[in-house]
């Protein structure tokens, strides 16, 4: 194996051959001896076509890892990252297992991953702590091709596998259609529960956020919390890939249907349900065609019509025609639930809404359906009341629940919702399911909000595992689930989190975070400081801070170069997967200057003002008033300009000029002694808005700006132009 040239020792090979057969014999004996859940697999892999990435040489090809010879043949890959080698089985098959049996040059990391076309990939399964040998893998999915894509050798070689073993069956893809039996909503008034193939069933679950792709990755995750059902909010093509590793977790899906207009407040897509039978008879042969494709599956839990669209209509229609749209809209959703029953009478039906005001809307409309569902949020515990006050004659479930949400919360000093803490979260979590479990014989259970791995604004304030971190909120939830967290390594708990000038923090200037962190089980702690521009800029997403540690748990952060309100956000992780996620807002300001501002009530003029927009009139002479409320604004056209009258030549050092949205791209710093002769003293072609801090010596009585191209689609607007001696 060592090569002329080559800085690597050669390989030993009569150890590693015989450590090797043994694994072999082991590994053989081990599957000999398997109990009769695996009799019906077989070898799907062997002599079929295969093919690598690379390979070190024509003796290495794809192929010898695939023709049964365990000892004499191999696949060696080139010494580089990332490497893969793949199988082609010819035709799509249920998976099962996968074994690697490996040449002393083996994969640290790698995944194993399936294909239907060759094309697009989904992960089964990831290894990221593999140790040679032989990899026998338990897999769930279906495919026609599957690889093994290395991402890390465990030493200078490349990958290389004696033989590559894929098991499973062919034929149908789906799992076993009579596994769990049918599920019913059985029971009377005030006395219902939820049945799987005659069993008790109790809805422990989550709303599901990871790619369908994921599926097989997080789904032993989600039993092991003790869940047994997760939400979507579409069912269609690609939701095979969920619903296979779902049942093979035990798992069931409340299998969702979009309508428009979803999503509640704000949401967009208007339908008109007393007139566009277009989209209804669509809508309806698409939800019915997916019902009947996986009718039989054992991942299907229950068929979810809509989501909040009776309250989402409301930004569609008001008056007497909002009225006419709710009980057309919920009218059809009747007549989904009427034809999914036809196609699959062995799973209920369900339709979600956003308030319990919903309700009789579907009680007056809907008798076909099986039960109600409820996304709540703060006022979860509030839903019973409303049913009972309702005199409703169906169970619910809730459908999302979770921490209170920018809606329900008070607002902070800096005038933006505050979010609730770690703590409180968990708390939250608890509580709701307190109050679910309390509503016995109508309340059937939850899937809160929300299993998902996004590590911005929204996942930060709602998912248990962004960036896959487990959460305080990930274990409150494990504990009402599976009735323990015993043995539970656990986040670090962050507390009393302050941020110093949280109202007033200079632009580009650090200031000041502190909190108290405390580790249950007394790991070593280590942090990360995010800033989020949500209601700054609309970006949701989270960027890590310039920061410093200054001790004991104070960060000197620097402030972001763009104005408005920022949260920040102190993430501790303990190494173990876990982390502590806190935050806080602070208003970013206009940096101070030192000296005399000499264009403070100077008179300024300017090329135009706008006379009626809002805030306006807004002349020229509002940009050297010292108010940051006030402004001068052009016309909406390019060029403009804006001029101040020192009075006399003054000498001055620093120009400040602050934006308001409507700012320069380019633009150009001219001075004067007469109002006639300018000369050019600074050009930009690169303006960003906010505050420009301009270092500019000069001496001159006029100071103009000439403005060539606006940044929006306004014209140009100035709350200060300030000219520091």
């Amino acid at each position: 194996m060592h090569r002329a040239g080559s800085a690597l020792p050669a390989r030993p090979r009569a150890g590693t051959l015989l450590i090797t057969l043994l694994a072999l014999v082991a590994s053989s004996l081990v599957i000999l001896a398997a109990p009769g859940a695996r009799a019906a697999e077989s070898l799907l892999s062997q002599g079929k076509t295969a093919t690598a990435s690379s390979s070190e040489g024509a003796g290495y090809a794809a192929s010898a890892a695939v023709d049964g010879n365990l000892t004499g043949t191999r696949w060696a890959s080139q010494w580089s990252d990332p490497q893969w080698l793949q199988v082609d089985l010819g035709a799509t098959a249920s998976l099962s297992r996968v074994v690697l049996t490996w040449e002393s040059a083996f994969g640290k990391a790698y995944e194993i991953q399936a294909s239907d076309n060759g094309s697009d990939w989904r992960t089964l399964k990831t290894v990221t702590n593999g140790d040679g040998g032989t990899d026998d893998l338990a897999v769930s999915g279906s495919g026609r091709y599957v690889r093994m894509h290395g991402t890390a050798r465990a030493g200078g070689y490349g990958y290389s596998l004696w033989e590559f073993q894929v098991y499973g069956t062919t034929g149908s893809t789906n799992p076993d259609p009579g596994t769990g039996g049918a599920v019913r909503v059985t029971g009377s008034q005030g006395n219902w529960q939820l049945t799987v193939g005659g069993q008790p069933y109790q809805v422990k679950g989550l709303t599901w956020g990871p790619s369908v792709n994921d599926a097989a990755r997080y789904m032993p995750d989600l039993k092991s919390m003790g869940v047994n059902t997760i939400r979507t909010w579409g069912t269609d093509g690609t939701s095979k890939p969920l619903l296979d590793a779902a049942a093979a977790n035990g798992i069931r899906v409340v299998s969702g249907f979009w309508l428009q207009p979803g999503g509640g407040p704000g949401s967009g897509g208007c339908v008109n349900y007393l007139t566009d039978d277009a989209y209804k008879s669509s809508s309806l042969t698409e939800f019915a065609k997916w019902v009947d494709t996986y009718k039989s599956h054992p991942g299907v839990l229950m068929w979810n019509v809509g989501n909040e669209s009776v309250l989402g209509l409301q930004n569609c229609y008001s008056g007497d025609e909002l009225e006419k749209q709710r009980n057309a809209y919920t009218s059809f959703v009747n007549d989904v639930a009427k034809k999914i029953h036809t196609i699959d009478p062995d799973h209920p039906v369900t339709s979600t809404d956003a308030w319990t005001g919903a309700w009789p809307y579907y009680k007056r409309n809907a008798p076909d359906l099986d039960l109600y569902s409820m996304n709540s949020y703060g006022d979860i515990c509030g839903v019973r009341t409303a049913w009972e006050s309702g005199g409703y004659t169906k169970p619910y479930i809730i459908t999302e629940g979770g921490p209170a949400g920018e809606w329900e919360v008070p607002d902070d000093a800096n005038g933006i919702p505050d979010e609730p803490t770690d703590v409180q979260k968990a708390e939250g979590y608890t509580k709701a399911w307190n109050c679910v479990t309390a509503h016995q014989g109508v309340a059937l259970g939850a899937t809160f909000f929300h299993y998902g791995t996004e590590h911005d604004f929204g996942g930060v304030w709602f998912n248990v595992v962004p960036d896959g971190k487990k959460r305080l909120s990930y274990y409150a939830l494990k504990k009402a689930y599976s009735g323990s967290t015993a043995g539970d390594n656990t986040p670090p708990v962050i507390s009393n989190m302050t941020v110093q000038n949280a109202g007033g923090a200079p632009a580009g200037k650090e200031f000041t975070v502190r909190a108290d962190v405390r580790d249950p089980d007394n790991d070593p702690v280590t942090y990360k400081i995010y800033l989020s521009g949500n209601y700054a800029t609309g970006d949701k997403a989270l960027v890590e801070a310039n920061w410093r540690s200054t001790g004991n748990g104070t960060f000197a952060v620097t402030a972001p170069a763009r104005l408005g309100v920022w949260k920040v956000y102190i993430q501790a992780e303990d190494g173990h997967g876990n982390a502590g996620i806190e935050t806080k807002s602070v208003k970013v300001v206009v940096p101070p200057v030192s000296g005399t501002n000499i264009a403070l009530g100077r008179p300024a003029t300017a090329s135009s003002a706008q006379a009626g927009s809002s805030g306006c009139p807004c002349t020229a002479a509002m940009a050297t008033d010292g108010r940051l409320d006030t402004r001068w604004a052009s016309d909406w056209s390019d060029p403009q300009s804006i001029q101040v009258d020192l009075g006399e030549r003054k000498s001055f050092r620093h120009l400040q000029l602050v934006w308001d949205p409507a700012y320069a791209k380019s633009y150009e710093v001219l001075v004067s002694d007469d109002g006639n002769s300018w000369r050019s003293v600074y050009t930009t072609t690169t303006g960003d808005g906010d505050a420009d801090d301009l270092d500019i010596a000069q001496t001159a009585r006029y100071v103009k700006l000439n403005l060539t191209q606006r940044g929006t689609a306004w014209g140009y607007s100035l709350w200060e132009f300030g000219i520091y001696s």
